[in-house]
């Protein structure tokens, strides 16, 4: 038999395997992308209402600061544990308990009647964020190795499109004057009873969880808890990318009001721009990864990202610097997306991906934690001019280090590669 042949045959085996696989894996497909919706609906009504929560309950800015502190914390450490427990009980029963419980810890927010109840809900909160936004990402990652084809993207796309909607919605209740109780009793109540049957759509446990034989090995060393050389490298990668949107998410209507002229309603669109166009990336995320691989498409929104940090320094009108937050939001659309979903695919079968990913998310994290203190404390010393500039370099090296998002030999992601 020719090779040519042979690889014909090959291919026709994994298209009926595909087939076979089909319905489930692509109810799972689904079922992710409805998971990653809800939590983003859930943890963006928390973050619309927290200068509501300041007012209500009279909070000094130490005191908010401490208790957005404690959901970060509580968040990172929660995560670590996340590779044991999709070992043990795999990670759509993860999913499932922790996006039941977090209707009922945003719902304890809203009735907070005092900083210390407030700084308790916030960090059970935070720790079913952070043992979520773990599970999911593995588990969307099992999804597309046996879908054999790039789901990450439209997964975050349904996270920010949810936070828009939060974001839209909680604007909309704060007008009419609805309390923050009502506002969290109203979305966790209609959210829990659509959470389950969606989290009941995804894989079974056995997909990602630990094989129970007598004969199973356990990873040994650094890959049995998830501390690897690429865990490392795709940590520190997915740190840059959180400093940089950090800067963003907090700064831009600064650099835009005080640095461009621009009033304060044309300077709170920039962070809106950064996040429209940032959806728009990821929805054309997927189908663009498959076409040409995670490489070139890595390189390719690093420098569009770049190109955007460039538009916003050089603009000298509030439209500009606007549109280049757009370009920027646009560049960066897809680059933590891909990030997850090689380290994922770097864990390999089983809980592997689950301890990867769970890592790789403290980095991201740690970058979303620390990027507003820092951002203004370089600000204070060199201006946000300088600030900004600083983290083009960083971009760039973002940009030359896209070769390490080729997947690992017989992956079986489908058509990611280079």
């Amino acid at each position: 038999m020719s090779e040519r042949s042979s690889g014909t045959a090959a291919e026709v085996r994994q298209t009926a395997d595909a087939e076979r696989a089909t319905p489930g894996v692509a109810r799972a497909r689904w079922a992710i992308t409805g998971v990653f919706f809800i939590n983003g609906l859930l943890l963006s009504t928390y973050l619309v209402r927290i200068p509501s929560l300041k007012a209500s309950l009279g909070l000094t800015e130490s005191q908010l600061g401490v208790v957005l502190t404690c959901y970060g914390v509580a968040a990172v450490l929660a995560m670590q544990s996340v590779g044991r427990l999709v070992a043990r009980f795999g990670s759509a029963r993860v999913i499932l308990v922790t996006l039941a419980a977090l209707p009922f810890a945003l719902v304890a927010i809203g009735f907070a009647g005092d900083v210390v109840e407030l700084a308790a809900a916030v960090t059970v909160a935070g720790a079913a964020a952070g043992t979520i936004d773990a599970a999911m990402n593995a588990h969307a990652v099992v999804v597309e190795r046996l879908h054999r084809r790039p789901i990450m993207n439209g997964c975050h796309a349904a996270w920010s499109i949810s936070a828009i909607v939060a974001s839209l919605l909680g604007a909309a209740v704060i007008r009419a004057n609805v309390s923050v109780a009502e506002h969290t009793l109203w979305v966790g109540g209609l959210l829990l009873p659509a959470a389950i049957p969606v989290a009941l759509g995804l894989l079974p446990a056995s997909a990602d969880r630990e094989p129970k034989l007598a004969n199973h090995t356990k990873p040994a060393g650094k890959a049995r808890y998830g501390w690897t050389g690429a865990v490392l490298v795709f940590g520190c990668l997915g740190l840059v990318l959180m400093l940089c949107e950090a800067a963003v998410i907090s700064w831009s209507g600064v650099f835009l009001h005080e640095g461009r002229g621009a009033t304060l309603a044309v300077a709170a669109l920039g962070y809106g721009a950064y996040t429209l166009f940032q959806t728009f990336g990821r929805l054309a995320g997927d189908p663009l990864t498959e076409r040409f691989g995670r490489v070139r498409m890595f390189r390719a929104h690093a420098l569009v990202a770049v190109a955007g940090f460039v538009v916003v320094l050089a603009g000298r009108t509030p439209l500009v610097s606007l549109a280049g937050f757009a370009v920027l939001g646009f560049g960066t659309s897809v680059l933590v997306p891909l990030i997850f979903s090689a380290v994922g695919h770097a864990g390999g079968q089983g809980p592997g991906a689950a301890r990867f990913v769970s890592r790789a998310t403290t980095f991201t994290y740690a970058g979303i934690l620390i990027g507003p203190a820092l951002v203004g404390w370089l600000a204070q010393g060199v201006g946000l001019n300088w600030t900004f500039a600083a983290l083009i370099p960083l971009m760039v090296l973002t940009a030359l280090s896209a070769r390490v998002m080729r997947p690992p030999s017989g992956d079986g992601a489908g058509p990611v590669g280079g």
